[in-house]
């Protein structure tokens, strides 16, 4: 078989040589088997029509699903209300649960997807996705199961909005429904993701979810082992194992039907694995001829889905194989209709409409909902505190504000997290709103992105900046793309906070000095807070919150930890960084940033742990008589250049003083900002070294320092002063 020719011609020579059985009662209700049969038609014929549009020159996604339209009967085990967050080979499941709801043209949809048509209704044309809130299918791209995770947060999510009497997107008893390829199995984030529900199985904690494994033997080209699915997942604690052949429409259902009656009455996870196979390669560029054999794709064909469903059909008397035929030919002709109205569709035509749907700002909304606090707030307002103190208090009135508010992380509860900050919120808030993890980066993030897709108030804790690079394709690939792939119809609002930057005391080294933000910067739509002074701390995880709650924004919030519990800035004893706890009604813009003094010979551009060093660097040049002003960006995401501009005109000589590294360190685009504004005037940064941090004083050698601040001004300023 080389295409979709050849596996039409299969199927037809096979159906003609049926027989046709006298009507009796099938095994599957003739409605349900009828509807299964045209979900797998539909299914298949949008595969072929795929590839006929990319021949036309308007068709830009062909990996498709022939061969697992088992999934079919899948759908029909489903309630349409659970939701779905589903494998890319999962047209059949999408034609299916369509059909169940009512009132979708599955096939229309999936055909605008494919055009990249700006009127296809989840992503708009932005990405070829299953997905439609109406049907509770969230859009997904399923690359190496960065799905999974989500879905098991999603789960959770479910017993835990009714716990706390908040509003859940999903019906109370829903099965969460996590469909993923054998060559997915085995990646970490899949193997994560499973043992993260075990793990909460395991304990007794509510958790419904439904992992799919569609095995059809292949990752792409490499075979996987015999057996290897069932031996990795079908004894493990906690997780009960179901196995079928999904080319068996039977027991495909039969199957499925069990697993989810588990999973719905016990409220505990489950592994339904379903064998398939895998028709027309891995995708459109893909030569399977380069490696399988010819005996392997005939023993394939031998079991296609729509074949065993044509057989169960005429074996019921429900069809004849005339009458199959004449259904496939009157759905194939339907599909074709709908594919070329789909090659006339408008694509996306400008990058503000592609990027409208990344990150919505209202600033007001969000300024309003950030001034918002509780009553009851217990929180020393005018006292003098510490960073670490003030996000201490700032959680606890956002978490006395936000009844739908949930802080977890490692460490959290009892604990009081590795510095103290989340101390005495659990005893006060409960166990429910405040409690620990397990120790995965990617589950921790996976929680927080299912809590906000089902209507919680996530504020999830990564212990160090390093830690966070194990899952950070939680943030890029699913957390700032939902909205994207979705137009704003789903969203996850989410606020990480993060233990970052180096100039740690007595607790050296790299994995607890980590000075790499970049990989956050270059993600669209992420809000990255860096605060460094105790008032700006409670203002801006006031002002993250509120707008994770209006606009669904997700936001990384860096805390320096170096700063967590300083009380000093020029002497010991001088409790100069120590500043009052703000009242409920300040807050700061996002990219809006902070200016220090107000000299006229040098502007300083800072943030984190550059903005003390910069303040003692600036303190030493005025001694020199050299006037400064200090620019806390604050925000370094979206940078707050309307600010940096106005600051860097008032001198004309602007360094940057950057704790991140040389290359990909923030300053790079700070510089870019000013230049592509057409700022003329003098430009020099000073940075920490392309290095990681090492252990003890060596430390010192590789961060920056004030030293360098004073020696990089004078070299700026006229006359190297």
């Amino acid at each position: 078989m080389s295409g979709v020719e050849d596996l039409d011609r299969h199927f037809r020579e096979a159906v003609a040589g049926l027989r046709s059985a006298a009507r009796a009662a099938g095994p599957l209700d003739s409605r349900t088997a009828l509807d299964l049969f045209d979900a797998q038609l539909e299914s298949r014929h949008t595969d072929a029509a795929a590839r006929w549009m990319q021949q036309q020159g308007r068709g830009y996604y062909t990996i498709g699903s022939s061969g697992h339209e088992g999934n079919a009967a899948l759908a029909l085990a489903l309630r349409p209300t659970d939701p779905a967050l589903l494998h890319y080979r999962s047209g059949a499941f999408y034609c299916a649960r369509a059909r169940q709801a009512g009132g979708v043209d599955a096939v229309r949809d999936m055909l605008l997807g494919v055009a990249a048509g700006a009127e296809e209704p989840i992503a708009g044309g932005r990405h070829k996705v299953y997905g439609r809130r109406e049907l509770a299918v969230v859009p997904q791209t399923s690359t190496i199961a960065s799905h999974l995770p989500r879905a098991v947060g999603v789960a959770w999510s479910i017993a835990r909005a009714k716990r706390l009497g908040t509003e859940c997107a999903w019906p109370a008893d829903a099965v969460v429904c996590c469909s993923f390829g054998d060559a997915s199995v085995n990646h970490s984030t899949a193997a994560g993701a499973i043992n993260s529900a075990c793990h909460a199985a395991y304990q007794g904690l509510p958790m419904p979810i439904l992992f799919v494994c569609e095995d059809n033997g292949l990752g792409i080209s490499v075979p996987t082992p015999p057996d290897w699915v069932r031996r990795a997942y079908g004894n493990r604690p906690a997780l009960a194992y179901f196995a079928a052949d999904g080319c068996d429409p039977q027991a495909a259902y039969d199957t499925a039907r069990e697993a989810v009656a588990h999973v719905r009455k016990h409220r505990q996870p489950a592994f339904l694995h379903l064998s398939m196979v895998r028709f027309l390669g891995h995708a459109g560029s893909d030569a399977e001829a380069a490696y399988r054999m010819p005996s392997d794709v005939a023993a394939d064909l031998r079991r296609d889905p729509l074949l065993a469903t044509a057989r169960l059909l005429t074996a019921a008397g429900v069809l004849s194989p005339q009458q199959i035929l004449e259904r496939y030919d009157e759905v194939g002709a339907r599909v074709f209709g709908v594919a070329k109205e789909a090659l006339e569709s408008e694509p996306l035509t400008t990058a503000t409409q592609i990027a409208a749907a990344i990150a919505p700002r209202r600033t007001e909304l969000v300024a309003a909902a950030a001034r918002r606090t509780s009553e009851a707030s217990a929180a020393p307002v005018g006292e003098p505190v510490t960073v670490a103190q003030a996000i201490t208090h700032t959680l606890a009135d956002l978490l006395g504000s936000n009844p739908e508010m949930v802080v977890f992380g490692e460490d959290v509860g009892r604990k009081g997290g590795v510095y103290g900050l989340t101390r005495g919120l659990q005893r006060r808030f409960g166990t429910a709103r405040v409690f620990d993890t397990l120790l995965d980066e990617q589950a921790i993030l996976g929680l927080a992105l299912g809590a906000g897709l089902s209507g919680l108030l996530p504020v999830a804790e990564i212990q160090y900046l390093a830690y966070l690079h194990n899952a950070e394709d939680q943030l890029r690939g699913e957390a700032a793309t939902l909205q994207f792939f979705s137009q704003g119809q789903y969203r996850n609002p989410l606020v990480v906070r993060i233990a970052g930057y180096g100039y740690q005391r007595g607790f050296g080294g790299h994995f607890h000095n980590d000075n790499a933000v970049g990989v956050l910067r270059d993600i669209p739509g992420l809000v990255i807070a860096s605060p460094s002074r105790p008032d700006d701390a409670a203002a801006m995880l006031r002002t993250c919150v509120a707008a994770a709650k209006v606009d669904g924004t997700v936001s990384a919030f860096l805390e320096p930890i170096a700063l967590y519990h300083n009380r000093d800035l020029h002497e010991d004893g001088d409790n100069a960084w120590l500043t009052a706890y703000p009242p409920a009604a300040q807050h700061v813009p996002i990219g809006r940033a902070r200016t220090y003094g107000t000299g006229t010979d040098l502007t300083l551009v800072t943030f984190g742990n550059g903005l003390r060093i910069s303040l003692r660097a600036a303190r030493r040049l005025e001694q020199q008589g050299i006037g400064c002003r200090v620019v806390d960006l604050r925000w370094l995401a979206p940078l707050p250049v309307d600010d940096l501009l106005r600051e860097a005109h008032a001198t004309g000589r602007v360094l940057v003083v950057d704790e991140t590294r040389r290359t990909g360190g923030v300053s790079e685009g700070v510089v870019t900002a000013l230049i592509d504004a057409g700022f003329t005037g003098a430009v020099r940064r000073v940075t920490s070294v392309d290095s990681f941090v090492p252990l003890g004083q060596a430390a010192q050698l590789v961060l920056v320092s004030e030293d360098d601040v004073e020696r990089a001004a004078g070299e700026l300023l006229p006359g190297g002063r």
